[in-house]
């Protein structure tokens, strides 16, 4: 993740079957944070701790792009793949955090833009959907900027590991 206030290597966790994929949360005390590195070798060495296995390669968010638009989203380009990733990582937050009452309730203008910009015809986008983007593209970047995180957290045994495969971005 690469963003204006808050840069990091955060963990995935892909759904299993039908599952959803979500962004790996610690729970303590009966909340919730992100843990977070410097470095993908430190998640890697974490997540390794932790009895998950890891996949190989990372992917590079780059919310700055995102926070940038948005600062004019009517005037500035949009930038897709930018976006599409972090309405995929927002929603993959809400649910590792349990907080998807902090997203938009999304409905069927938010699929119709969803499709568009996932089928690169963002042009083509409604008024109502360009807005309805803008909505959720600014609570994604408020989720991320202030949900909890533990930086850099020490290892240990993770109950069940070994379900579920984590990525980092």
């Amino acid at each position: 993740m690469r963003g204006h206030d808050r840069s990091a290597v955060v963990l995935w966790i892909g759904g299993q079957g039908d599952d959803p994929d979500r962004v790996y949360a610690l729970r303590e005390n009966g909340h919730r944070r992100v843990p977070v590195f410097v470095t993908v070798r430190q998640a890697r060495l974490y997540a390794g701790r932790r009895g998950r296995p890891a996949v190989s390669g990372a992917d590079v968010l780059e919310l700055f792009r995102v926070q940038h638009w948005l600062e004019d989203p009517v005037r500035r380009k949009l930038p897709p793949g930018a976006v599409l990733d972090t309405w995929n990582f927002s929603e993959d937050l809400a649910r590792g955090l349990g907080a998807s009452d902090r997203l938009p309730e999304q409905g069927a203008v938010h699929d119709s833009a969803y499709e568009k910009l996932f089928g690169d015809q963002c042009a083509a986008w409604t008024t109502g959907e360009h807005r309805a983007v803008v909505e959720l593209m600014a609570a994604g970047v408020e989720l991320w900027s202030s949900c909890p995180v533990a930086v850099n957290p020490r290892s240990v045994v993770f109950p069940g590991g070994g379900q579920g495969l984590l990525r980092y971005a």
